[in-house]
């Protein structure tokens, strides 16, 4: 773990290591300030550790929830793009490699995007399962892991609310995004020692 951090150091992202989710949600509050503009992408780390449903309740913050239920298409995609312009944009991350390398998919491309440009700071929640040795096995546990396990979660909820399955592999992970770097100090990743997330 010592050498990943390194790495990911080296490549300008800002790391603190957590223990468990409880650790995670804690730390993760510290960067949220009163006033500011934050964006979402799909995660569901984010949810697990309990920062998605302390986001939705915090007062004092304009939050870009595309998630919010009754909202339609065109409302859903204003907040994608409004969180691409936010102070932070909070989110998880598909693969991290040993080689301090990140490694992302994306349906609509609205979180590939804000890690690489728009919001002034990206938290990345991450669970130690994402770890992953090469750049290879970072694209491969996407498209076997990751993407097969959000089709599957995106078609149940369609299902549950009346509508037809339209997920696959087509649609949900044909937007990549592959980032060695970034301005230091505008990334920051809480590496979190649970199995989290997809």
């Amino acid at each position: 773990m010592h050498k990943l951090i390194e790495n990911l150091e080296k490549n300008g992202f800002e790391v603190i290591e957590v223990k468990n989710a409880q650790e995670a949600l804690h730390v993760s509050k510290e960067f949220i300030k009163d006033g500011m503009r934050v964006g979402l992408g799909g995660s569901t780390t984010v949810a697990q550790v309990g920062l998605l449903e302390y986001v939705t309740k915090r007062e004092n913050i304009t939050l870009f929830n595309q998630y919010e239920a009754g909202i339609d298409m065109a409302e859903n995609m204003r907040r994608r793009r409004e969180g691409i312009l936010s102070d932070l944009y909070i989110t998880g991350c598909n693969a991290i490699t040993q080689n301090g390398e990140l490694v992302n998919a994306d349906g609509s491309g609205n979180r590939v995007a804000a890690q690489i440009f728009g919001p002034k700071k990206v938290l990345l929640l991450v669970g130690k399962n994402k770890i992953v040795d090469t750049l290879e096995a970072g694209f491969e546990r996407i498209m076997s892991v990751a993407a097969v396990k959000n089709i599957e979660r995106m078609n149940s909820k369609a299902l549950e609310m009346g509508k037809e399955p339209r997920y696959n592999l087509d649609n949900i992970g044909n937007k990549f995004a592959y980032i060695n770097g970034d301005e230091k100090g505008r990334t920051t990743i809480i590496l979190i020692d649970e199995e989290l997330g997809y």
